[in-house]
């Protein structure tokens, strides 16, 4: 008798892990065909064909590519509790096909010490922070009101710099040291803006560079097949093709000891500190670490990162984030973001990109540099 009761036990457990949800006996079984167009994936239960019983219910998950936005699923959608969520549920009475979809869309938010700056999908720019507070009165990095064809936007201290689609490069506010004596560049494929310097990444990756060379952050003729720049408080750093990364300037707490860093696919300078986000979604950091900013090392699945002040921030291929460091703003406070696209960290503030072109900010707003509320990013 005893071994009749665990055998019936054994095939309960079997039958109650087959699948997700909830199973049913003696019902049918279908199949569920997922896939995905180009931007993205779906990552529960993943994609192929899949058998499931009559009545299961079935989690769905899609999770998005940097620079794509999730639009809906299409196909035999009638049973999924909400096709405009990238994580719902479908409900199975028959064999169905679904398709996770996605777009791409040029939007993006950069952070500074006194502002954010927007990046709407028709090429315009928003700004909000110190000029708005003193109606464009103090050093005029938000005077952005007019910028046309722009593809990409960073935030210095007290500049703003932005990339137009014909590989020009504009920029506003203080220019004390040169940072915005960007007028004569043509060819560059991406910008950086550290406190009082302004870098430029040409298309065939060497790198031009303009403002304070107090430390030597300008001195970056001589690099050659660079990918992406960024651009930290009095130093610069490059990621190679080949997923190496290089720094120069200010290395007064090891944030240019990157030497050693390899299958590197994205890299982000803060006040003091350097992360690089690697291909397999991990990430890693060096610099100063006084409050933890660089504690980042059980960090997965992450498909951007962005160095603030004394803070770091992770945006997770299902649209949340994660978030270290300094908190007494409230800047790390982000474990509530969903559905978000991207994200930027400015010195005490965080702001991220919501799917649908709306935007989220915490922490810092003394110059109403969090005032993005109204934002609407994609028409």
């Amino acid at each position: 008798m005893a071994r009749i009761v665990i055998f019936l036990i054994a095939v309960a457990l079997v039958a109650g892990t087959a699948g997700y949800g909830t199973v049913y006996a003696n019902r049918e079984s279908y199949t569920l065909t997922i896939g995905s167009t180009a931007g993205g994936s779906v990552a529960a239960p993943g994609e192929g064909p899949f058998t499931y019983y009559e009545g299961t219910i079935v989690s769905l998950v899609a999770e998005i590519e940097l620079g794509h936005r999730f639009i809906n699923w299409t196909g035999d959608v009638a049973t999924i509790a909400n096709v405009n969520d990238a994580a719902t549920t479908i409900t199975i009475d028959g064999h169905k096909s679904i398709t996770a979809n996605f777009e791409e869309v040029n939007i993006m938010v950069a952070a500074d010490f006194y502002q954010t700056v927007g990046l709407r999908a028709d090429g315009t720019v928003v700004s909000a922070g110190l000029e708005q507070l003193y109606n464009h009165g103090t050093y005029g990095q938000g005077n952005v009101g007019n910028w046309t064809n722009i593809t990409q936007v960073t935030a210095g201290y007290t500049h703003t710099v932005g990339l137009k689609s014909d590989g020009t490069v504009v920029a506003v506010g203080g220019n004390s040291k040169g940072q915005c004596s960007v007028g004569d560049w043509t060819d560059i494929i991406g910008v950086a803006a550290g406190s009082r310097h302004t870098v430029g990444l040409r298309s065939d990756g060497t790198i031009v560079a303009t403002g304070d060379n107090t430390k030597g952050q300008c001195d970056v003729g001589a690099w050659t097949d660079i990918i992406q720049v960024t651009a930290g408080d009095y130093y610069t750093v490059g990621l190679r093709s080949d997923g190496t990364v290089v720094a120069i300037g200010d290395n007064s707490y090891g944030q240019c000891n990157v030497g050693d860093w390899t299958d590197i696919v994205q890299v982000a300078a803060g006040m003091w500190h350097t992360v690089g986000l690697k291909s397999d979604g991990a990430v890693v950091a060096v610099g100063y670490n006084d409050v933890g900013q660089c504690n980042v090392g059980r960090w997965t699945d992450i498909i951007q990162v962005s160095a603030g002040g004394r803070h770091t921030v992770g945006l997770e291929s299902g649209g949340t984030a994660v978030a270290v460091g300094s908190d007494w703003a409230g800047q790390v406070n982000v474990g509530d973001w969903s559905n978000i696209i991207w994200v930027a960290a400015g010195n005490s503030h965080t702001a991220g990109v919501k799917s649908d072109g709306t935007v989220v900010a915490v922490g810092w707003n003394d110059f109403m540099q969090c005032m993005v509320d109204r934002w609407r990013l994609i028409s």
